[in-house]
């Protein structure tokens, strides 16, 4: 299919880094550091450690497996999970910058740039988190103010048993959003989330523009607006009108929609024709963080190969790691790694409070009309 974005990375450089999921059978690096449950490093962690990140499976994923695995190495480390999501958690980490409350958030690409700009975060460096050098070149974060541990594409999922009952269209492109027959079958969260901010930005994209020319984005996304009665909060949201079936169709990751075709939603999962982009999910280590050790030495758990199969065998998001998946979840989680559109997270983070501005005056209003 011919490429319609200039910026769409190519099948052979994503499928030569990325090799979970893209079908390569080669074994992780042996070494200490890489192995499960391993590390070289000699860090004294101090008696407490605080986590932020998303709550729901991302919660029970976090408290029922990797505490549990963390705590094995590490008994005498009191350990917190603080809920929330992306844009609160960095929002709070800003209100309480000079007295921060957590050591460790982990937090969605887009927001963690957006804390960068603040200076947030610590820079790491793999002196102390030995693991940061098997992560996948294409993930690295900017300044090393983080880490990514996983990530999953942004797309369309839809519910395909209202789609055959209504004889709706199963969408191919990010316009399709934007069809007559949407109207009361939509649900979108507004563009403070990250999933609403990537289906505008790809909207941009499918029509000429990109994260710098968002107006062609903007004026789709009037016209989707008058779908909607409201503009979902969060995907906790999104979620509930899925699963009531007030809306059939969503923009939202991969992983997600497993999840819950997993817990009996009929979701199917598309990457529309001019490309998505990936989320990834970065470990930062709060600035000024009241048990530093600690904080170092949970990130780099974080990227053995024990809790990057967990990540993908329990919540589906692709390992940020060379780490060899069991081959019916290698399947499961593969994708289109043609179809990937790179954003400019520098500009995504400089610009989204003039979006959210802007989707205030000129989107807000058209909701229902």
């Amino acid at each position: 299919m011919k490429k319609k974005i200039g910026v769409l990375v190519s099948v052979a450089a994503l499928c030569g880094s990325l090799l979970a999921g893209c079908g390569s059978s080669k074994e992780p690096a042996k070494d200490a550091a890489a192995s499960p449950g391993a590390s070289t490093s000699a860090l004294q962690p101090e008696k407490e450690l605080v986590v932020a990140g998303n709550g729901a499976t991302v919660e029970e994923l976090m408290k029922d497996e990797i505490f549990k695995r963390f705590k094995a190495k590490y008994p005498d480390i009191k350990l917190t999970y603080v809920s929330g999501v992306s844009t609160e958690i960095v929002a709070k980490a800003k209100a309480v910058k000079n007295d921060p409350q957590t050591d460790v958030a982990i937090i969605e690409g887009g927001e963690q740039e957006i804390g960068r700009k603040e200076g947030l975060f610590e820079p790491l460096k793999e002196a102390d988190i030995p693991n940061m050098k098997n992560v996948i070149a294409d993930l690295k974060v900017a300044e090393d103010s983080g880490v990514a541990v996983n990530f999953t594409p942004m797309g369309i999922s839809y519910n395909e048993a209202i789609v055959k009952e209504k004889n709706l269209p199963i969408p191919e492109s990010w316009n399709d959003l934007a069809r007559p027959e949407m109207k009361g079958n939509l649900t979108l969260t507004e563009i403070s989330s990250n999933f609403g901010r990537s289906a505008l930005i790809m909207l941009a994209y499918a029509n000429g523009g990109s994260e710098k020319n968002m107006d062609p984005g903007f004026e789709k996304l009037k016209t989707i607006a008058g779908y909607m009665p409201t503009f979902a909060k969060s995907a906790a949201q999104l979620q509930q009108n899925l699963q009531n079936k007030s809306a059939a169709y969503t923009s939202w990751t991969m992983a997600r929609s497993i999840v819950q075709k997993d817990q009996g939603i009929e979701l199917k999962f598309v990457v529309p024709k001019e490309g998505a982009n990936l989320v990834p999910n970065v470990a930062t280590m709060t600035k000024n963080a009241k048990h530093p050790n600690a904080a170092k030495l949970f990130i780099d758990f974080l990227l053995t190969d024990e809790v990057q199969t967990l990540y993908a065998s329990k919540l589906y998001y692709n390992p940020a790691t060379s780490v060899k998946l069991p081959e019916d979840i290698s399947k499961k989680i593969e994708f289109d790694r043609s179809k990937i559109v790179k954003f400019d997270y520098e500009t995504v983070g400089g610009s989204t409070a003039g979006w959210i501005d802007r989707f205030n005056k000129e989107i807000a209003p058209s909701v229902g009309k």
